[in-house]
């Protein structure tokens, strides 16, 4: 049985992978994961404005460019954006600045002018509409500096001014030694969700596809009966399972290695060392991972993977032999189209309910389902990130899903006996029924 079981599963597995649509598929693959982590070099190569610097040229007659480029500057480092912009001061009248306004020119003339009623008036000219972020920025400065001139004027000392226009002190303190900070544990989601969760749910959806259109075809062209003849349908049912689950685990580790490439290659290919494109890389992956690992979630991880890879693979085995049983009574890819719709919604279910956890934090609901099989590979894994349930939660996960693999492949197999050898939807269900209660 273990020879049949295994020249079955490698000769699916060759049907698989030694394919041209198989190599023409990861090439893609690869390629779609470098255009997207390059993608802003791409806009910008094609014209696109994407990191393309915006210069502030100040016209100022009031005296006040250098506490203008103070406040705007840090309202500009608040959010991030500083390094897009380039602040400069302009003897030119304004009349002149106006027309060195260029069409796709990335210039902003602001012009500070006296106000003997409002102290100050500013005014924002540039050739094309102005994004929402530079907008903000350069209308909270001008209102800043309005702000200190108006304080300015009213006799205050130097000191006065200055604890007037400086922000306040504003410190956050949790009293609960327990109490994560909630967007750390947004973030923590959407790592654990795009990283794991994501993938799986398309490898997921190919496994599915792939044993029913598999079978179907083994079916219409009447080769399974000569398959029958000579393997026991338990050893062709495990070779399904084990081909189908040995890809999908093999597609998921290619589709990482495609992201490391994807990411060397941005580094690599940085605007250069000398001018610090590579260097800033790496300082930012560096900062990156330092911040993973003082929030913990490197530890978090870490102690949980073993529990976390291991349901994968059972979850994997699992639907690859609720695809099989499905497709065996089916005649034709048009029923198994059918049949497998209830898969479907469930795998939704427990992707939209991972997407939910971080917000609906306590859930009894949610905890409960991420002990269900077929769910709780989506489940178990966020909420263990999330710190709502322990490792021994993620352990008895775990646990079930496999117990769950064994029992349905026990009473699947009855199924599965039957339903391959059947053309015909003629009192199917009732053939099913009945050999899900025979002892044999």
């Amino acid at each position: 049985m273990k020879a049949k079981l295994k020249f079955l599963t490698k000769q699916s597995l060759d049907k698989k992978i030694k394919t041209k649509w198989f190599k023409a598929v990861n090439i893609f693959l690869l390629i779609l994961l470098i255009v997207l982590v390059n993608i802003d070099r791409i806009v910008t190569f094609f014209g696109g404005d994407f990191a393309n610097e915006t210069t502030i040229v100040v016209s100022d007659n009031v005296g006040g460019y250098d506490e203008f480029v103070m406040y705007f500057e840090s309202y500009a480092e608040s959010l991030g954006e500083m390094k897009n912009y380039k602040v400069e001061k302009s003897s030119e009248t304004l009349e002149d600045l106006k027309e060195s306004l260029e069409k796709d020119d990335d210039k902003i003339v602001v012009s500070l002018q006296y106000d003997p009623t409002n102290y100050l008036k500013g005014q924002i000219i540039s050739f094309d509409e102005i994004g929402s972020i530079s907008n903000q920025i350069i209308q909270s400065a001008i209102n800043s500096l309005k702000q200190e001139i108006a304080i300015e004027q009213s006799g205050l000392t130097q000191e006065e001014i200055l604890a007037l226009t400086s922000p306040a002190t504003i410190e956050t303190i949790l009293t609960n030694p327990d109490l994560d900070n909630e967007a750390n544990k947004d973030l923590i989601a959407a790592g654990v969700i795009m990283i794991f969760i994501l993938p799986c749910f398309f490898l997921i959806l190919t496994l599915v596809q792939m044993i029913g259109s598999e079978v179907n075809d083994e079916k219409t062209t009447r080769s399974m009966e000569i398959i029958i003849s000579n393997v026991s349908p338990q050893t062709h049912f495990l070779s399904k399972v084990f081909s189908s689950t040995i890809f999908v685990v093999l597609q998921g580790v290619l589709l990482v290695l495609y992201a490391v490439v994807a990411v060397l290659f941005r580094l690599f290919t940085s605007r250069g060392i000398s001018a610090g494109g590579a260097g800033e890389m790496t300082r930012q992956i560096g900062d990156l991972l330092a911040q993973v690992n003082e929030s913990g979630v490197l530890t978090t991880l870490l102690q949980g993977l073993p529990w976390i890879l291991i349901l994968f693979v059972f979850s994997f085995i699992l639907y690859a032999i609720v695809a099989g049983v499905l497709a065996s009574m089916t005649t034709s890819m048009e029923d198994f189209q059918q049949l497998q719709t209830p898969i479907m919604f469930v795998i939704m279910a427990g992707y939209y309910l991972a997407i939910m956890a971080s917000q609906f934090e306590g859930s009894i609901f949610i905890k409960i389902m991420s002990y269900v099989p077929l769910i709780s590979f989506m489940l178990s894994p966020s909420l263990f990130m999330l710190g709502q349930i322990s490792i021994w939660g993620l352990a008895l996960s775990t646990v079930i899903t496999i117990l769950f693999t064994w029992l349905f492949f026990k009473y699947g197999l009855r199924i599965y006996k039957v339903g391959i050898l059947n053309y015909s939807s003629s009192k199917l269900w009732k053939k099913m029924w009945k050999s899900l209660k025979a002892k044999n």
